[in-house]
């Protein structure tokens, strides 16, 4: 089986260490994976990768790039395993010519803020429809998934959003049988989310939180995502046609979320609250000077317009939805392992921190 993997090969959250596989051919069996349009949020494809390369797949990687892009994937497989493919997204027949030689797609295409050259509505939704139009044309895509992302909704108060929820009534109107996965905000090596708020805190000593800090959401482990495309593609089946929601088994409030982080990283706990409003008015130059200025702008990371509007209602996993339990998987808690790249933000090395080690003497250190 050929399988094309489609997403941005940056901005993406890993979980599984290259280390885990052998170097050896005794895994290329016959699949081919190929990712041609890498953009997706946080789902870092070595996660992916790593898996799909233990069910002897090739991975075909179209990138946009330079050659730096790719080339800490290739080891995340056999010899001629990762296969690297240089395209254009808004060009026809190089997204044939990527896709030409799969019959399964996995499309992780999706950005949650805009740049001068893409815009929300090309990148989630414009680019989704044509990859299952030219899968439809193909003729021998066997499975085509769509990640898509929870509280996807055409009623949404955020672009991205709502983008998200055209492009998967185009995905299923080229393709009745595609499946589309819903992932929760992602938590992992490399996310913009926790990471983002343990370098404020460690820079500026407190973490801006929008509102009250009470907005509900439930964050999930890059890991169990990962999983959950791999379960959908080697099932008999009964996933096509599907919807799935994939939310952690944890519901926090952003506030409760931070005090993870803090408690994680030993620092003192320390909080800006903005008000809706005024964070609004923040990020409100950013959008308006977009189009109108010749160069590009910096990436919005903590003042996204898009992404206040987005937080100003819960996301949570509908109560009939299908879930990682309906493919075979209990999603990790967000303690522990998943959340251990945090420990490199302790003051004084992962043993201390700064509400351990200002009460500790230099000299009962080891």
């Amino acid at each position: 089986m050929e399988v094309i993997l489609i997403s941005l090969l940056s901005h993406f959250a890993s979980g599984i260490p290259p280390a885990s596989l052998p170097l050896s051919l005794s895994y290329h069996l016959g699949f081919t994976i190929a990712p041609p349009f890498c953009i997706f949020l946080m789902l870092r494809l070595t996660v992916i990768f790593t898996v799909a390369a233990k069910m002897g797949s090739q991975v075909l990687v179209p990138f946009r790039g330079g050659e730096d892009a790719h080339r800490h994937l290739k080891l995340m497989g056999d010899l001629g395993q990762v296969v690297p493919m240089h395209f254009n997204p808004r060009d026809e027949d190089s997204v044939k010519a990527v896709m030409a030689k799969a019959n399964v797609v996995i499309n992780l295409m999706g950005r949650d803020y805009e740049t001068r050259n893409y815009s929300f509505e090309e990148v989630n939704h414009g680019m989704a429809e044509k990859f299952a139009t030219i899968a439809k044309e193909h003729g021998g895509i066997m499975r085509f998934i769509q990640v898509s992302c929870l509280g996807a909704s055409p009623s949404s108060p955020s672009r991205y959003l709502k983008a998200k929820a055209a492009a998967e009534q185009s995905v299923l109107r080229e393709i009745p049988e595609a499946t589309v996965l819903r992932p929760a905000t992602m938590i992992g090596t490399e996310d913009r989310m926790l990471n983002t708020w343990a370098h404020f805190a460690k820079k500026y000593s407190f973490v801006p939180l929008f509102g009250d800090g009470s907005t509900k959401f439930q964050p999930v482990y890059v890991v169990d995502v990962a999983a959950a495309v791999v379960a959908a593609l080697k099932d008999d089946g009964t996933s096509m046609g599907k919807i799935y929601e994939l939310g952690g088994p944890e519901i926090f409030t952003m506030h409760e979320l931070a005090e993870v982080m803090f408690e994680t990283i030993r620092e003192w706990p320390r909080y800006v609250k903005i008000p809706l409003p005024v964070a609004k008015a923040a990020a409100m130059p950013r959008e308006i000077l977009l189009n109108k200025v010749p160069f590009p702008l910096p990436t919005p990371s903590i003042f996204n317009l898009d992404k206040i509007n987005a937080i100003s209602t819960d996301t949570l996993v509908s109560e009939n939805a299908l879930t990682f339990l309906d493919l075979g998987i209990e999603p990790h808690k967000l303690r522990g392992y998943p959340i251990e790249f945090l420990l490199s933000y302790r003051k004084g090395g992962p043993q201390l921190g700064s509400t351990v080690s200002e009460g500790v003497s230099p000299d009962s250190l080891p």
